[in-house]
């Protein structure tokens, strides 16, 4: 599995993608793309994103991902925000990711947290906050598996965080 921004040479892959996500109505975490973009202007966006410009009230800076396998199939989205607000301190964190429902269970979540946290510190990022819903238990184990350490609990989240030093 690689991690990296999406190109406009994989929009078949991530189309084909982001329709088994709505086919099986799962939630695509650390994927912000809606039906009613065009795959070009979603991957410009994207450039603004990171530079924190014409993001939606609320955002903060971004890099999207996408992680293929060797035969550049897309298995899922990763979005590292490059800082918090006080909604993303709550519920969010640094970091959100799914894999695509057909490749669930074989590993690659937690392969795929692993190289965010990678992109992360090298963003200077050194302690990461990421949260998951207490009925996760699937995603629980992804980030107890890359270090995670639980922080607090409120009402339907969990709270943990990553030390890279």
């Amino acid at each position: 599995m690689h991690l990296r921004r999406p190109r406009l040479s994989d929009k078949e892959a991530v189309l084909e993608m982001i329709a088994e996500f709505e086919k099986h109505n799962s939630a695509m975490d650390g994927g912000f793309y809606k039906s009613s973009l065009d795959y070009e202007d979603w991957l410009e966006s994207l450039v603004y994103a990171e530079m924190g410009l014409n993001i939606p009230e609320g955002f903060v800076p971004y890099i999207q991902f996408v992680a293929f396998d060797e035969n550049n199939q897309a298995l899922g989205f990763l979005n590292l925000r490059l800082r918090l607000n006080s909604k993303l301190r709550q519920e969010g964190g640094h970091i959100g990711y799914s894999i695509r429902p057909s490749q669930r269970g074989r590993g690659y979540a937690k392969e795929q947290l692993r190289l965010g946290l990678l992109e992360a510190k090298a963003k200077n990022i050194l302690e990461v906050l990421i949260t998951c819903h207490k009925t996760n238990s699937a995603s629980r184990a992804v980030i107890l598996a890359n270090g995670g350490r639980l922080k607090d609990k409120s009402d339907n989240i969990e709270r943990y965080t990553i030390n890279l030093t």
